[in-house]
């Protein structure tokens, strides 16, 4: 063999394993699909405590990571006293945490304490997790944000998912100032999910919109109106992200299983450092 060959042989052997070593753009991408949905206690546009609907709606959706708004946990006859962020989860293989915003002594001696929320289901491990109660100036209903932290193939993520307060703009710009101080110079991406009940052009969301990204004005099509499921009317339900978080599509869900609808968005997240 010639020493011609033998260096085009070796020019291609170099080419091949340069490839071979540099991960392609699918393996180092992380894809991560979210969703926010506040579930009205289970309680659908046909006035039924259904579960499992809810449960079947989140399934169908493929989220591996959902924020839920309006969960309760031993709260009442109104959802026969379940834990339903637990409930969830075991239906659907997923952890589960719960930040009880509202927490009231229990009916009787021995019975669980009657709690009121927000949770987090997620396909992947939560590795911690908290719940910061948020201000409310005029004495409103207390309202939380409630995180959990997740790996996606090595990228730490800070999940988050919030319900703000349903008619006072004073206590929602209050509450938005005290997400936006929990949240700064965070080094790890972020995805807050929640219920604002402010519209996208609300000085509340152009607050947020300052150091998050809302993922329907980077990836989704049309009005993208959440509430309420019998009468679209409104759009207060979003998903939002740190910067470094791409979303590449939004959509709503058309579904009866509560009186929001939901709102699924994929992400790719950044490669690990």
């Amino acid at each position: 063999m010639t020493h011609s060959r033998v260096r085009a042989l070796l020019v291609v052997l170099i080419a091949v394993l340069s490839l071979a070593a540099t991960p392609s753009h699918a393996d180092s991408v992380r894809q991560l699909r979210v969703a926010t949905y506040n579930i009205h206690h289970g309680v659908g546009n046909d006035g039924k405590l259904d579960l499992e609907r809810i449960a079947q709606v989140i399934q169908d959706s493929g989220a591996q990571v959902i924020g839920l708004q309006e969960v309760d946990r031993h709260h009442s006859v109104r959802s026969d006293f379940v834990d339903q962020a637990k409930w969830l989860g075991t239906r659907l293989g997923m952890h589960a945490v719960f930040g009880a915003n509202i927490d009231r002594d229990p009916p009787e001696p021995g019975a669980e304490r009657q709690q009121y929320g927000t949770a987090i289901l997620s396909t992947y491990k939560i590795r911690e997790w908290r719940n910061t109660l948020l201000p409310r100036p005029q004495g409103g209903e207390q309202r939380g944000l409630l995180e959990a932290r997740i790996k996606v193939r090595g990228v730490d993520v800070r999940v988050l998912t919030t319900h703000l307060q349903h008619n006072s703009q004073v206590e929602r710009i209050a509450q938005v100032a005290a997400i936006r101080d929990l949240l700064a110079e965070s080094p790890d991406p972020i995805i807050l999910t929640g219920d604002t009940n402010a519209l996208p052009d609300s000085a509340e969301m152009v607050t947020l919109k300052e150091s998050l990204a809302d993922a329907w004005d980077t990836a989704g099509q049309g009005d993208g109106l959440t509430y309420s499921t019998d009468n679209p009317r409104t759009r207060i339900d979003y998903v939002m992200s740190s910067p470094d978080v791409r979303a590449t599509s939004a959509t709503v869900v058309d579904t009866d299983a509560s009186d929001h609808f939901p709102v699924v968005v994929d992400v790719e997240l950044p490669s690990p450092a």
